[in-house]
């Protein structure tokens, strides 16, 4: 990925002082590697979501609070995925410039439940236990969003940092385009596998399923932090049964056993873990496309044996 510095681009000739790159709060380390990719070596973005933390159930520390209330730009997918995050994004008023990526516009935004597209305007739903209907925050899963998403970042860092536009813009260009590559060959690893049923811990992955063209995967259990009732393991075994399901993934920081109880007397086979936020892969802004490519990797893995 294109790397711009400031002295590349001839920025620290004599001249009157140039403004800072703002400095950039965000919050989960999805976040931070498409921001991180944009700002190139202009500036480190600070994480609210330690590595390998759950989205949905983090709490701030009052060090989050003063490193937001003194930040220039806040980048957060939205109350959908942290809701914990909501309060204090309200609180600090005009003062930080805010970017929420589920209201980019050309956003493929999701419900769950119905599958159905919703306008990157949508009324937010903040129960994060993915209730019946609710809008799906993973966003991220689609490659297309986070191509629209790296664009809006380099135009909200051109217009608190207009010096380094240039920068900005062409480590967006170049970010995009490794996405897409990227896109392209995951397609292509993919494709064999679109007919195949799959299990899953939880609905977060239809982005995925829909853009890569896969069966939508069937999940354990509607939201990350429910319990399924018995009622439910046992509508999931028989949709396992009725789908000829292949594979079964368990997921990162869930329990193994809710995936092992329906699949346990079938042939279904055990994938490894899935990690949709990153779980243990090294952050960075590498982490985005290492979370496509383990997804893929992954799930081709278990259906190609």
């Amino acid at each position: 990925m294109m790397r711009i510095t400031l002295s590349a681009l001839g920025l620290l000739a004599a001249g009157p002082v140039l403004a800072e790159p703002p400095q950039v709060v965000v919050d989960t380390p999805v976040t931070a590697s498409l921001v991180q990719q944009v700002m190139g070596d202009l500036g480190q973005v600070q994480v609210l979501l330690p590595r390998g933390a759950s989205a949905h159930h983090h709490q701030m520390r009052p060090s989050d609070a003063r490193g937001l209330q003194d930040a220039g730009l806040l980048v957060w997918t939205g109350p959908e995925l942290t809701p914990w995050l909501d309060r204090a994004a309200s609180s600090v008023g005009g003062d930080v410039a805010q970017l929420r990526l589920l209201d980019v516009p050309g956003t493929h935004v999701r419900g769950y439940d119905d599958g159905h597209d919703h306008d990157h305007d949508h009324d937010h739903d903040h129960d994060h236990d993915h209730a019946h209907g609710g809008v799906d925050p993973h966003a991220w899963l689609d490659p297309d969003n986070a191509q629209a998403w790296v664009a809006a970042i380099a135009a909200t860092l051109e217009r608190a940092d207009p010096d380094n536009a240039t920068a900005y813009r062409q480590n967006a260009a170049a970010a995009a385009e490794e996405i897409r590559r990227l896109d392209e060959d995951l397609r292509a690893q993919l494709q064999p596998h679109a007919g195949a049923t799959f299990v899953v811990f939880h609905d977060a992955y239809g982005y995925f399923t829909e853009h890569f063209g896969l069966q939508p995967a069937i999940a354990v259990s509607l939201g990350d932090a429910s319990t399924p009732s018995a009622a439910r393991l046992k509508e999931i075994r028989a949709r396992i049964t009725d789908g000829h399901a292949i594979c079964a993934f368990p997921e990162y920081g869930s329990d193994p056993k809710l995936v092992q109880a329906v699949t346990e007397g079938s042939s279904i086979r055990a994938g490894s873990e899935l990690m949709p936020e990153g779980g243990d892969l090294e952050p960075g802004p590498q982490l985005y496309g290492q979370i496509l490519a383990q997804m893929a990797g992954t799930i081709s893995d278990c259906l190609s044996e």
